[in-house]
């Protein structure tokens, strides 16, 4: 038996993979298909695509992506120079946000162990219905079942690591048949520290399962709903990048939804929940001389309607509407006993959420294709715990304390009012290549830790972190210019952008969160086809302001 031998992957199994589609005969099959296919060691891409313990590894591949870590698992994508807020991440259409202030839990690591989805990276408005693009977007997609004629069809994968005595193993099992079917999967990793190239141990062990249940339904009319039910446990999560660890997150997200054919198009109705609990600490994992626990948790309620139209040929034109609202409550104790409240780092934060947005296309002659969108949100945040008193005696104070403080203010109610749009152009100007241009307008509300957070220490001024409320929305102006293109099984993606912010927000683990301005650019190159794929691009970071961290500018 042999056994592809990488980075990472010692083996894929043992005895034999289970790396192709688990398929239940039906009758009347001409040719009876296998119960379970054994890849007998053989290297397998899907297997692959599947055993990855985080599936955004995979971005690490585009020339617009980078990928950070504190840890074993929370990889942070990092999309031409611009992270964190900035980079929208939507699972099956919908938001989970995080629910540590340290980012130990970026929403990437939401995404499915048990079914590997399909990943696209976006950096330009095409579309609004999901926001605004100010850094990226991260869409991920779960593919419905494939029964091929059969009554069930599944699939059971498993694979180890070398360094790290890694260990991952996932399945699924679906009935029914493409009209309506119901599927229920499951996935399991793990890993112990694993040894850098000088033989030192790296703080990087980790548990992670997840199950889920989904279902899916379409009449004859075209009518159709589908259904998602999951809950992910991650335990012993070990962070080399931070002073603490993370023993426990759990991850509960329900999705329902609806959808039918109408006059040229269809209507679309997406509501979903997400609950997200987190607990990180510095002794469970570790030594320590003075015991911390931070325990936090996150709530994301959300509803989408959208129509699409092809009234015609040359036209294609959307609108829709959402609704969005989040809460996030984080705070951390110390003392003997745990039971002294030292830092409210998330004082019960609300946001609300309400978004319009309209787009058309309209395709001028064969070659040309011009496009535009629109879209207004009206966001709304409140700190309900802002006035609640954390430390004792002389040193009691507030997050309202903190931010008077800081930046002179104890007002936390704050309301935006952003506008976004974008333009674009595709022109086939010969018959393997085209020319696309878009320029867009983006404009991002600060998130919950750059507004709100609070973690306060009276004897060292330089370990303080304070969101500023006052902060305004952030805008982003981009320009991009690309020459798509394919001739005889190669594709080519050259490309040229820039982009302006303003204002732009210092690097979050300082002191204070003050308005800077700042531009990036880039020229990233994909080049692939029937040999390896090339990819390169080159980023540049020219700070308007020395004061500006131009590691982490916009």
């Amino acid at each position: 038996m042999t056994a592809r031998i990488g980075p990472r992957v010692l083996a894929i199994g043992a005895a034999g993979i289970v790396a192709a589609p688990l398929t239940v005969c039906a009758q009347g099959v001409d040719e009876p298909l296998p119960l379970i296919r054994i890849t007998e060691g053989q290297w397998s891409e899907e297997a692959a695509r599947i055993l990855a313990s985080e599936p955004v590894e995979r971005l690490s591949t585009s020339p617009s992506v980078s990928l950070s870590r504190m840890g074993g698992r929370g990889l942070e994508p990092v999309v031409r120079g611009q992270s964190q807020e900035r980079v929208d991440v939507l699972l099956d259409g919908i938001r989970v946000e995080g629910a540590c202030p340290n980012r130990m839990d970026p929403p990437t690591s939401r995404l499915s162990v048990a079914l590997a989805p399909l990943l696209e990276v976006r950096t330009e408005n095409q579309t609004l219905r999901w926001g605004p693009i100010t850094g990226g977007q991260v869409i991920a997609t779960t593919a419905a079942p494939t029964f091929k004629g059969a009554s069930a069809t599944g699939h059971l994968t498993a694979g180890c690591t070398d360094n790290g005595n890694g260990k991952l193993i996932n399945g699924s099992a679906a009935v029914g048949s493409d009209s309506i079917w119901l599927r229920v999967a499951g996935g399991y990793d793990e890993a112990d520290d694993y040894e850098d190239g000088d033989g030192r141990e790296v703080r990087s062990a980790y548990k992670n399962s997840e199950t889920r249940l989904d279902s899916a339904w379409k009449a004859d009319n075209g009518f159709y709903i589908k259904g998602l039910v999951s809950r992910q446990e991650e335990r012993d999560v070990k962070y080399a990048g931070s002073g603490m660890d993370a023993p426990k997150t759990d991850t509960d997200i329900l999705r329902l939804e609806l959808g039918a054919p109408v006059v040229n198009g269809e209507w679309n109705l997406l509501t979903w929940q997400a609950d997200v609990e987190h607990i990180m600490d510095n002794f469970s994992l570790r030594e320590s001389m003075m015991n911390m626990l931070t325990a936090s948790e996150t709530e994301t309620r959300g509803l989408r309607l959208t129509l699409d139209q092809s009234p015609d040929a040359i036209t294609d034109w959307a609108i829709g509407a959402d609704i969005e609202t989040n809460n996030w409550h984080a705070e951390r104790f110390g003392g003997a006993n745990l039971d002294v409240l030292t830092s409210v780092l998330w004082p019960d934060v609300d946001r609300d959420r309400f978004g319009l947005f309209a787009e058309r296309f309209y395709r001028v002659t064969p070659e040309l294709k011009l496009g535009g969108g629109v879209r207004y949100d009206r966001v709304e945040m409140s700190a309900a715990a802002a006035g609640k008193v954390f430390g004792s005696g002389m040193m009691a104070m507030s997050a309202a304390d903190a931010y008077q403080t800081i930046y002179g203010t104890t007002n936390t109610d704050v309301a935006d009012d952003n506008v976004s749009g974008f333009v674009s152009s595709d022109w086939r100007f010969s018959p393997i290549q085209s020319l696309v241009v878009t320029a867009s307008h983006s404009v991002r509300s600060p998130g919950v830790t750059e507004r709100y957070i609070a973690s306060w220490n009276n004897m060292d001024p330089a370990r303080r972190w304070v969101g500023n409320p006052v902060l305004d929305p952030e805008t982003h102006h981009k320009l991009e210019l690309a020459m798509p293109g394919q001739s005889n099984g190669w594709h080519w993606r050259p490309a040229r952008t820039a982009t302006i912010t303003s204002p732009c927000r210092k690097f979050r683990r300082c002191s204070s969160f003050r308005p800077l301005a700042g531009s990036i650019g880039g020229m990233p190159l994909n080049w692939s086809g029937c040999w390896p794929v090339a990819r390169t691009a080159w980023i540049w970071n020219p700070a308007r302001t020395p004061a500006l961290h131009r590691a982490t500018v916009c």
